[in-house]
């Protein structure tokens, strides 16, 4: 079981981890071992995620999910396994703790009245400096 919050657990059959060859240094090692890991969590249809943070899912991390749901995690930065799929259990941990989340709604504000008034003070004292600009004549040189 993975624990994402209190309320949210995720069974370890629902995750699907595959292990492939890293780029990278390492040296032979990259050559001989699959240490990366490429971990699939197909989150339309597990119990416990809702529709609402599915499309906050979407919106977090719209890069890494498929059409159908399943988000793809990669995780080859280190050059263990264990250190890799710690890593990539942890990022899909961190997902969905976001997509949790609730955004607060915007309230939308009125300037107030004295806000006006400087706004338009402002605008009358660039417009005097910009007519006081005029031409220069001939007669001024």
């Amino acid at each position: 079981m993975l624990k994402i919050t209190n309320t949210i657990l995720i069974d370890d059959d629902e995750i699907d981890e595959s292990f492939i060859r890293s780029s990278g240094p390492g040296g032979q090692n990259v050559n001989k071992v699959s240490t990366a890991v490429q971990l699939r969590f197909d989150a339309k249809s597990s119990p416990a995620i809702t529709e609402t943070m599915l499309l906050r899912m979407g919106q977090i991390a719209s890069h890494l999910m498929t059409k159908d749901g399943v988000l793809i995690i990669t995780a080859e930065s280190h050059r263990s396994q264990d250190r890799n799929r710690a890593d990539a259990r942890d990022r899909l941990i961190e997902i969905i703790q976001k997509a949790t989340i609730v955004p607060k709604r915007r309230k939308p504000t009125k300037p107030t009245y004295s806000s006006k008034l400087k706004r338009m003070d402002k605008k009358t004292q660039r417009g005097t400096t910009k007519k006081n600009r005029g031409k220069v004549s001939k007669s001024d040189y």
